[in-house]
């Protein structure tokens, strides 16, 4: 019955509530809508430090707007926080009393065996090509690979956030999937007061990248690019590294000297809204995407966007938001050069950016199509376990 509430566990995601990475984000928004339906959701954190720092991070709790949260043990080093935080969630919801264990992301997926084992309908998120990301090593790398074999073997259903996604699943596995992407929520406008305290800016005097400082996200590239641009704007790069201090040391040092670039550091609350109400343009230099959050929040606030020419970006956009060659700095400079050059651009696809993902990436359409994939039966699905 479409009425009956279901009992639904997700793991994969570092913790909510939290801005860690786009998953979390995913994670709380579905998590917490699913719950207000009536719905018991249960979501498995994992324990260990913010993935920003020890001072990020929050009192665990037991409950969030309807969710029930359990934190699971952790082995809280690079490289294995996820995968042991998996193992124990999965062996809790395989003995849980669930009808659908929703697991998010690649490398968690290497346990999705063991809940389908016991009789649980599994769902998988592939959030994104994880084993193509620059930060992880070979162990990482390999099990994350395992992850999704094991996704595309044992999941009664696989979701996928971009079409080229879809398509790799196709042609690498034979495995059909369901495109459902990210939704975006109705922003906050706030204008420029904690980052005038905090950072100096005024208002769309500046260029903004926000998001996690890692190397797939091209910010090295901007950075080089943002130096051979003449221009009075800031370049604001807020957040903080997942695992990658050396990358953000390596970042510092390629922008000493140049006073115009600013890092802020993990932001949330007051100060992301801020930063996101008030930049000249937001830039996603990014070479490997899921599907970009930051992005469509970007969008959503009014932004004139300028993304690197993946098909996860374009597909996201939609046309509305200015594009680059992927990793090319001449390109990339070129084009900031012309967005502070001709600030009528900038006005064009700030007036087109919002009702673009606000018409399309919809929270409440994506959870009812969610939903209705958790009641759907599945083929069968033949082969051992191992």
């Amino acid at each position: 019955m479409e009425s009956t509430p279901l009992r639904i566990a997700m793991l994969g995601h570092k913790r909510i509530p939290s801005r860690e990475g786009g998953v979390e984000v995913v994670v709380e928004a579905i998590a917490t809508r699913m719950a207000a339906q009536g719905h018991r959701v249960t979501c498995y954190n994992r324990r260990g430090r913010h993935v920003s720092g020890a001072q990020h991070g929050t009192a665990p709790l037991k409950q969030f707007q309807g969710v029930r949260l359990i934190a699971v043990p952790t082995l809280d080093r690079r490289g294995l926080a996820a995968i042991s935080a998996a193992c124990f969630a999965a062996v809790r919801a395989a003995f849980g009393r669930y009808d659908v264990v929703h697991f998010h992301a690649e490398g968690p997926c290497i346990m999705i065996w063991l809940p389908k084992l016991l009789g649980k309908r599994c769902i998988a998120t592939i959030h994104g090509l994880d084993h193509q990301r620059a930060k992880w090593g070979r162990f990482a790398g390999a099990t994350l690979r395992m992850g999704e074999r094991m996704a595309a073997r044992h999941a009664d259903e696989i979701i996928v956030l971009s079409r080229n996604v879809q398509a790799y699943f196709r042609t690498t596995y034979g495995r059909s999937t369901h495109y459902i992407p990210n939704g975006c929520t109705l922003p906050t406008h706030r204008p420029a007061d904690a980052i005038t305290r905090a950072f100096g800016l005024a208002g769309r005097d500046y260029l903004l990248y926000l998001g996690r400082l890692v190397p797939e996200k091209g910010i090295d590239c901007l950075v080089d690019a943002f130096r051979l641009t003449q221009t009075p704007l800031k370049l604001v790069i807020a957040g903080g590294a997942s695992d990658t201090d050396a990358f953000l040391r390596q970042l510092k040092a390629r922008a000493a000297g140049d006073a115009r670039i600013i890092f802020t550091g993990f932001v949330q609350g007051q100060l992301l809204e801020e930063l996101y109400s008030n930049p000249y343009a937001y830039v996603l230099p990014s070479e490997v995407e899921g599907m970009p959050l930051s992005l469509l929040e970007a969008m959503s606030y009014g932004n004139c966007c300028l993304t690197s020419d993946i098909p996860e970006c374009t597909e996201a956009t939609g046309g509305m938001a200015l594009t680059f060659a992927c990793r090319s700095v001449s390109d990339l400079a070129e084009k900031l050069q012309m967005l502070c050059d001709v600030p009528v651009v900038v006005e064009h696809y700030r007036a087109c950016a919002a009702g673009h993902v606000i018409a399309q990436y919809c929270w409440e359409d994506i959870v009812r199509r969610t939903l209705a994939l958790y009641r759907t039966p599945s083929p069968s699905r033949k082969g051992g376990f191992l």
